[in-house]
């Protein structure tokens, strides 16, 4: 008898149990946790969230996506093709719809699985904890796998990356636990920046394949010299021979300019590097003018676009304000773009004015002075493009280590102190394929 009723008893609180779990299971669907400080439904709550972030994600690169097609028609001076909604927004020359789906569901994605997942383990732990926010979000970062290209995964994890070393940073200096020399300097984050611009610049001279691919196109599009020249400046600052006969076919194909060197040259002059202007400063205005001319359509889709979007109502309440102020952030930030390019360009030709030997560093401390053009930029925007650099230099840093640990010009290598710094344990001329794998 007494067998009988606990295993009655058994079998009711089983029952019982398994109750309580159908009635929470469909209260996910029907209802919210009690921890939870949304109003609708858990599961309404996580596919509200990523429905607005697509939507939003979406139509912000699709409208920077219209905007620079039609300052590209306004280029070639068809204004009336403006109107025309065929050569505007068609998908022949729009190429949009594919990008602006990833990246919606990057972001919608990522917002999305974080809430949902986040009322789950309100649900299985009883509790609201960091740990939640911390898996929650671990969980949700899969959304990167959305973006086909890796470069792109990378580029972005790099970032995130050092977003999550500057929150770490910014919570320990403001509980006095730890915090850099220099870190209350005004312009902490002018030298951060030039820093990982001179790693980046240099790079793209020197090492222009340990750049993402999309990143050194934009460099080369927006500065004023082309990659067969800086293959040349490659060759005569490693001490290889110098391919006179395509740089002289490039140059007269695009300048009409004759140029006489030898292969075995040690610095290209201004001739080769600006042929068709004999001024040095000719060509570093000509430099500022072009970057200029070519980034503006750029930044003033990135500042007026994502405003509108993201602040429709108050677009709609000031059209003309948010206009100007948009207008008036983008000619600052392509003014700073064209003063960097100015400045490289002219540090480079004052170089070969007082020099008869060309060196790999020049391009570095070029690109770190360069970027002190950095200070026209809003302070709060100095921190932002810092960060933005700093995942580019992080991601080359085998480019100026590779260069110091191997001499090209004797075939040998440099001191082991050298090697060691830059993070190989053994010299290059030994085992090179195992340094670059370290680095790669």
């Amino acid at each position: 008898m007494l067998q009988q009723r606990a295993a009655l008893a058994s079998q009711e609180k089983e029952a019982a149990l398994k109750r309580l779990r159908e009635a929470e299971y469909s209260s996910f669907f029907s209802s919210r946790h009690t921890l939870c400080q949304h109003l609708d439904s858990c599961i309404a709550n996580s596919i509200s969230s990523f429905c607005q972030r697509f939507l939003l994600a979406n139509g912000v690169r699709v409208g920077i996506g219209v905007l620079l097609r039609a300052f590209k028609l306004a280029k070639n001076k068809s204004f009336r093709s403006l109107l025309n909604l065929k050569l505007l927004v068609s998908e022949k020359d729009l190429i949009v719809r594919e990008e602006a789906c990833r990246i919606g569901l990057l972001f919608g994605g990522f917002t999305g699985c974080y809430h949902g997942i986040r009322c789950i383990l309100r649900r299985l732990r009883k509790k609201e904890t960091i740990l939640n926010e911390f898996f929650a979000g671990c969980i949700a970062g899969l959304s990167i796998l959305t973006l086909d290209d890796q470069s792109k995964r990378r580029t972005l994890a790099l970032y995130i990356l050092a977003r999550l070393a500057q929150c770490i940073y910014n919570l320990a200096k403001a509980r006095k636990k730890f915090h850099f020399w220099g870190s209350h300097w005004q312009h902490g984050d002018s030298l951060l920046f030039s820093l990982a611009c001179a790693q980046v610049m240099y790079a793209f001279v020197m090492r222009p394949e340990t750049l993402p691919e999309s990143y050194l196109e934009f460099i080369v599009r927006t500065g004023p010299i082309s990659r067969p020249v800086l293959k040349a400046v490659r060759e005569s600052c490693r001490g290889e021979p110098v391919d006179v006969d395509a740089l002289s076919a490039f140059l007269s194909s695009n300048s009409n300019a004759k140029l006489e060197l030898a292969t075995n040259c040690r610095l290209i002059p201004c001739t080769g590097i600006h042929a068709g202007r004999s001024s040095c400063m000719e060509q570093t205005s000509f430099a500022a003018r072009s970057a200029f001319k070519k980034t503006f359509p750029l930044y003033m889709s990135l500042t007026f676009v994502p405003f509108v979007v993201l602040n429709l109502q108050k677009f709609m309440q000031a059209p003309m304000h948010t206009f100007l102020t948009a207008l008036r952030g983008a000619v600052r930030s392509t003014s700073f773009i064209s003063l960097f390019v100015g400045i490289y360009q002219g540090f480079i030709c004052l170089h070969r004015k007082i020099a008869v030997k060309d060196h790999k560093l020049i391009y570095w401390f070029a690109g770190a002075i360069a970027a002190l053009a950095v200070l026209l930029e809003k302070k709060s925007r100095r921190s932002e493009l810092a960060l933005y650099v700093l995942p580019r230099a992080a991601g080359s840093r085998n480019s100026l280590s590779l260069s110091l640990c191997t001499d090209s010009d004797s075939g040998k290598t440099h001191s082991n102190v050298m090697c060691i710094i830059s993070g190989a344990s053994k010299p290059a001329r030994k085992h090179p394929h195992k340094l670059i794998q370290y680095f790669a």
